[in-house]
């Protein structure tokens, strides 16, 4: 890298450096006041403090205001937050009627399953004895002694 040095920039240094605003501010010697410049000063002091205090007064009267209408601008925040909870509120309510509804439904459908499986299980019990009684009458006739011959009938 190459160095620029001040010399080339024409910025020659005569003395120490300034620091602040005087490194800004052209070479000049502090000059006495005379009485019509002091009065001038003393004027636009007046007039800055004039202004402050002018600014202050505004600044806590607009305060004291706001803490006044503080309530009106509560009641409209109340209301906004009624009218978007109202909304949230009513889908809470739909989705709790549906969910009732699917719970009725549900309760309905296990009550029919119910009797469904009742009668599965009564006709399921009627087969079985059915079977019983079939396979009873089969091994009496099995064990049955032949008393007639089929050949003797003919």
């Amino acid at each position: 890298m190459t160095a620029i040095r001040p010399e080339r920039l024409g910025m020659e240094r005569a003395g120490p450096e300034k620091i602040g605003p005087e490194a800004f501010a052209p070479n000049r010697k502090p000059e006495k006041l005379n009485d019509v410049d002091q009065a001038a000063a003393a004027a636009f002091e007046g007039e800055i403090r004039e202004f402050v205090r002018r600014d202050v007064t505004f600044l806590r009267r607009q305060r004291n205001e706001a803490d006044q209408a503080s309530e009106p601008i509560s009641d409209n925040l109340h209301a906004l937050i009624r009218r978007v909870s109202g909304a949230s509120m009513e889908e809470i309510d739909r989705v709790i009627l549906e969910l009732q509804g699917v719970r009725d439904m549900l309760r309905s459908e296990g009550e029919r399953v119910g009797r469904e499986i009742a009668g599965y299980a009564s006709l399921s019990h009627a087969a079985m004895t059915a079977m019983k009684v079939i396979g009873d009458s089969l091994m009496q006739w099995k064990n049955a002694p032949s008393n007639s011959d089929p050949r003797a009938a003919e």
